[in-house]
């Protein structure tokens, strides 16, 4: 364990909490192909996670968005810094998030994405932290709701370390 961490939702935790919406998600698109739009870089961990739990056909793409710099509150400020490669017409896509927090940058995200014409549009986070919304965005598939700490692991990082902890943690210490 490193540092400073402490355990918020152990490995095992994790693991169950994916195969879970693996599941759900295979049983609500079956028959269908879905299209996984992973935000960069925090979600990659549990997108290709989710990704090999889902039993229907799977294509995937990548997004870099965001509004926070080495700190640990949101800049308020939204860019694209990677767009994505492919179009979205006619696909049934699920927007896959490592943590949903205020919603800003989300709801910027999702009104640019729906702009681009798939079928249909759902939002999946491994973690939520309903206290802190600011913008309304409805999550769909939501792997664990979480108290207003920051928090780090699987993807989640504190000025660009600890993404590799395969649990979720708080790090203790840091304001």
């Amino acid at each position: 364990m490193a540092e400073n961490i402490k355990i918020l939702i152990s490995e095992e935790d994790v693991d169950r909490r994916i195969e879970e919406l693996g599941r759900q998600i295979s049983e609500d698109y079956a028959g269908k192909q879905v299209h996984l739009i992973c935000i960069l870089k925090g979600g990659v961990f549990f997108m290709c996670e989710l990704a090999k739990r889902i039993s229907i056909p799977v294509s995937l793409d990548f997004m870099s968005v965001g509004s926070y710099g080495d700190g640990t509150a949101s800049s308020g400020i939204v860019k694209i810094a990677k767009d994505l490669d492919e179009a979205l017409e006619g696909k049934e896509v699920i927007v896959v998030e490592d943590i949903i927090d205020s919603g800003r940058t989300l709801y910027y995200l999702l009104d640019v994405l729906k702009k681009r014409g798939p079928k249909s549009m759902k939002l999946c986070t491994l973690l939520d932290k309903p206290e802190r919304r600011q913008k309304d965005v409805k999550v769909d598939y939501v792997g664990f709701e979480i108290p207003d700490e920051f928090v780090v692991g699987y993807g989640l990082d504190y000025a660009q370390r600890y993404r590799n902890l395969p649990y979720i943690g708080v790090v203790e210490g840091i304001e």
